[in-house]
């Protein structure tokens, strides 16, 4: 089975249809930042069946389709479709090339097909089941998947080693199992309630039963009496109904008298009616004038109305107009002050005119005189006038030309005061800046100063720097090895927690007695008691194997207690140690030989159960290597690797199985 191609369309930042070929052994996807890798890894979980959304980076479903941009518009679905050759038929199907699609509509609606069928996510999970690859398969790791890997987050690693082995498969069908398992008792439950309310049903419709059978006998003795009745009604309906017909012909007779009557009466109203007929022609007429007087009188009021209209009109124009005249009046009014004014400034000007035509007539007079001696100056009079206007036309060029220049040298002489202001800011800002040009300069210096410091100082911290990564990859190295004791530790304690829970090792009568609730003691076992070190576990578990099992009880009563549970619940049989036995004895301890130690001094229990340690492990002597040593009487050798144990006339031993040690202490141990 091989990967052929993927497609996308509308599927996060994949806006228009891409189409991506893997036809290559290795295919690499590099690109910068940001730019879709991580979503098409993202695209192939989704479409093997991916449905937490936090899987997929995102808060919802619906956010993996395209959501727009400023030039695009969003998209109103998301689809992606991948491509296996199946040419080995590792997929359960006939096909040689199976094309998986799903489709998430804006709406919700989700589609799933398979070779452009359509099918169920249920379809799709069996298809990829046996191959390895689905939506939380390691064949598609994403970002965090390696750090769950190296930290076991969520039992991650077993997860995968299930997935490697082939188990996880078998798990899904257990679960799917399990789920149907439980559905079905459910089941049979609702039908226990509706087999125990049928019964309860049962009962009242007995009731019911015998109630119907009562009204059905009620029912047919009133329907006896209903027809006794019935024929007695009849006997007198029929005296009444001679009597009534009777009645009706002496009735018919005066409905047939006051019919002719109606017929001689109907006759005068006809000829009525032709009498009147003339008058409401007539009539008609009349009414004709009357309306067509009502529409004149109608026309008339409709001119009144206009009428009235107007007058308001002309009204609301006559009040328009007074005020324009008030207005009017008062700007007269200011006119006439205006004219008074203009009128006294006329007065002063006739003064001046009467002077002046005063003077003009002196100047006539002479003027006369001279016309009268001289009358050629007249002539050079007209030349010199002609040359007086060209003068004055002159002059009056040159006064323009002098106003403007005059213009011109006021908003010179301003722009020059305006410029010396300006040169004295400049002035006094190249002073500021020589200034700062100084103090910069010794700044700079200062500077330069720190800067040679600081340069050493880098250098000083780069290999502060250099120091630091190696003794960081020395902190890597040492934090590696503390993580794989750690995971080495999580595993064992893991092991050792879940052989507590489920009492692995130990026969049916023992796991009855430590979950059952009937048994007050619930005393402990002689293997939870006892805690050694790890170097000399082996050799105690070998020894003490056969006794492991036994409870350790106070007195005989408890022992008996649980022994009355196993017989009733038929759990099979259990051994008890009685703390009470062993009270106020000595055990004398073996004597040391060449290479031993006493099995007594490597263990730890509890100073109440230290009188049955005693008595089980006082005569028992660890040797550190394997030797032959014939062991005095009552005493018995254990070797350290606990491979073989020797007594006087016994020997026995062999190989020791790789979960050897793992059943003494260890509830201490988990602790």
């Amino acid at each position: 089975m091989r990967l052929s191609n993927l497609e996308i369309k509308g599927f996060k930042s994949f806006a228009e249809q891409t189409l991506i070929n893997f036809n290559e052994d290795v295919i690499g996807i590099v690109g910068p930042n940001g730019c879709g890798k991580s979503n098409i890894v993202d695209a192939i979980r989704w479409v093997l069946g991916e449905q937490k959304s936090k899987e997929l980076r995102l808060d919802k479903m619906q956010s993996i389709i395209f959501n727009g941009s400023k030039k695009r518009r969003p998209s109103g679905m998301a689809e992606v479709s991948l491509t296996f050759e199946n040419s080995k038929n590792i997929l359960p199907t006939e096909f040689g090339s199976v094309k998986v699609t799903r489709t998430l509509f804006r709406s919700g609606e989700s589609e799933y097909k398979i070779n452009g069928v359509q099918c169920r996510l249920k379809d799709i999970t069996n298809l990829f089941l046996d191959t390895g690859i689905g939506s939380n398969s390691y064949a598609i790791i994403a970002l965090n998947m390696v750090d769950d890997l190296l930290t076991d987050r969520e039992n991650s690693r077993r997860k995968l080693f299930e997935q490697a082995a082939g188990i996880s498969k078998y798990k899904k069908r257990k679960q799917q199992t399990i789920s149907k398992l439980k559905g079905t008792t459910g089941d049979l439950e609702r039908v226990d309630d509706l087999l125990h309310e049928i019964q309860g049903n049962l009962k009242r419709l007995e009731k019911e039963a015998k109630r119907a059978k009562k009204y059905l006998e009620i029912k047919k003795e009133y329907k006896n009496l209903s027809l006794e009745l019935a024929v007695f009604q009849l006997s007198n309906y029929t005296e009444r109904y001679k009597t009534l017909n009777g009645k009706l012909k002496i009735e018919e007779d005066n409905y047939r008298a006051i019919e002719t009557e109606v017929h001689q009466k109907e006759a005068v109203l006809e000829q009525s009616k032709k009498a009147n007929i003339e008058k409401e022609r007539k009539l008609g007429e009349e009414q004709r004038k009357l309306n067509g007087i009502v529409g004149n009188i109608r026309g008339k009021e409709n001119d009144k109305q206009l009428a009235r209209q107007k007058i308001e009109y002309i009204q609301q124009r006559k009040q328009t107009l007074q005020t324009n005249i008030q207005e009017h009046q008062d700007r007269l009014a200011h006119n006439q002050e205006e004219l008074e004014y203009y009128r006294g400034e006329i007065n002063l000007e006739k003064d001046i005119e009467e002077t002046l035509e005063t003077q003009l007539m002196n100047a006539k007079i002479d003027l006369d005189e001279i016309r009268g001696k001289h009358h050629t100056v007249k002539k050079e009079l007209d030349d010199y006038i002609r040359e007086q206007r060209v003068i004055d036309t002159a002059i009056f060029g040159l006064e323009k030309k002098q106003a403007i220049n005059t213009t011109k040298t006021d908003n010179l002489t301003r722009e020059i005061e305006r410029s010396e202001v300006e040169i004295e800011k400049r002035q006094a800002e190249v002073t500021t800046i020589q200034q700062q040009i100084l103090d910069n300069q010794k700044q700079q210096n200062t500077q330069k100063t720190l800067i040679d410091e600081l340069e050493k100082e880098e250098v000083e911290l780069q290999e502060n720097i250099e120091t630091a990564q190696n003794r960081i990859e020395t902190l890597k190295d040492d934090r590696n090895d503390v993580n794989r004791k750690l995971d080495s530790a999580r595993n064992e304690y893991n092991l050792t927690k879940s052989l507590v829970e489920s009492l692995e090792g130990f026969p049916e009568s023992i796991k009855f007695l430590s979950k059952s609730k009937n048994w007050q003691t619930q005393a402990p076992l002689l293997s939870d008691l006892i805690y050694c070190h790890e170097d000399y576990r082996v050799a105690i578990e070998t020894y003490l194997e056969p006794f492991l099992n036994y409870y350790v009880v106070k007195n005989k009563q408890e022992a008996l207690e649980a022994i009355a549970l196993l017989s009733h619940a038929k759990k099979g049989k259990a051994n008890f140690f009685l703390l009470d036995a062993f009270e106020n004895q000595t055990f004398p301890q073996a004597a040391l030989m060449d290479n031993t130690i006493r099995a007594l001094e490597v263990i730890e229990v509890d100073e109440v159960y230290h009188q049955l340690c005693a008595n089980l492990l006082s005569n028992v002597l660890i040797i550190e290597e394997k030797t032959v040593i014939t062991p005095p009487e009552n005493v018995a050798l254990l070797s350290k690797k606990g491979d073989f144990i020797q007594r006087l006339y016994a020997i026995s031993g062999g190989s020791v199985g790789p979960f050897a040690g793992k059943r003494i202490g260890r509830k201490k141990n988990l602790e």
